[in-house]
């Protein structure tokens, strides 16, 4: 009995050894594993807040710039998780005046956010300490967001690559060369449209000012307008059943005109959110990122 006793007194002696090996292990800091950090990007004298999603290992990290839409119910985090786990950081961010970041939300004011995300991560201070690779940074846009990734990838030939899912072509519903005496029932029309989204997480601002805002930056605004300047890249377009996708395939046929050999499309039969098709709206977006040029 007591040699039994003995035995499984050294028995247990074993295993609680192992267990606290284990625990000593599992507490013990991992300098370069993946990391959560919350931020808050400057933008024209506000503080938008935001999280970065860093990618485990030492790093550098290429990085994607996730925009979410109008008002941003998607968020697409989801994505987020899984480009991480395939090593890229992903920077997210609310614009100035959406979901509790500081100051006024306008569109021209969300074009001018993304750039300034982008300043934040090329910041060597912060690229170290999110391991990013501040060299490679992609734009990565969801219906509004992904107007916003045109706009802003349009104005900075650095951004490596533009990607827009179900990206939204603010200047392209307004029709060119608009008559002023129909610029009322546009206005309305496009007001109506936007209130119909949902405004409460949204700050300073109304659907007829986006409105306005609209109708008199639509030129330039427009996707094929800027179809040239992203033609030098890269650019994923993936569309869904939700009625953008004659405008975006427009801007993706238009890149190939100009002659990007590097425009990937996608369509999947769903609605906006790609409610049902969250996984292959994955896998599409992370077989783009994986052919991309990152030396």
């Amino acid at each position: 009995m007591s040699m039994f006793l003995s035995r499984s007194a050294a028995v247990a002696m074993m295993f609680c050894g192992v267990s606290l090996v284990a625990l000593s292990q599992s507490a013990a800091p991992h300098q370069n594993r993946a990391a959560m950090e919350t931020i808050q990007i400057p933008s024209h004298g506000s503080l938008m807040n935001g999280l970065v999603y860093v990618a485990e290992g030492a790093g550098p990290h290429p990085v994607v710039v996730l925009l979410h839409g109008f008002p941003g119910n998607e968020q697409n985090l989801d994505l987020a998780q899984d480009m991480r786990r395939a090593g890229w950081d992903v920077v997210f961010f609310h614009y100035r005046g959406a979901w509790g970041s500081p100051g006024d939300y306008s569109f021209t004011h969300v074009v001018e956010d993304v750039a300034s995300a982008v300043t934040y991560v090329r910041d060597p201070a912060n690229a170290r300490k999110l391991r990013a690779d501040s060299k490679h940074i992609v734009l990565l846009g969801h219906s509004a967001g992904g107007f916003a990734a045109v706009q802003a990838g349009a104005a900075d030939p650095n951004i490596i690559a533009v990607g827009l899912i179900s990206a939204a072509d603010l200047g392209g519903r307004v029709p060119e060369h608009l008559p002023k005496q129909a610029e009322a029932v546009a206005h309305k029309r496009i007001s109506e449209s936007l209130a119909a989204e949902g405004m409460a997480p949204l700050s300073g601002t109304s659907p007829d000012a986006l409105a306005q805002e609209t109708l008199d930056h639509a030129a330039q605004w427009r996707f094929l307008a800027n179809a040239k300047a992203l033609s030098t890249r890269p650019l994923l377009n993936v569309t869904s059943d939700d009625g953008l996708a004659g405008m975006d395939d427009a801007l993706a046929e238009a890149a190939r005109k100009d002659g990007d050999a590097a425009v990937t499309s996608v369509h999947f039969a769903t609605d906006h959110a790609y409610s049902d098709k969250r996984i292959e709206l994955s896998a599409a977006v992370l077989q783009w990122l994986k052919g991309l040029p990152l030396k």
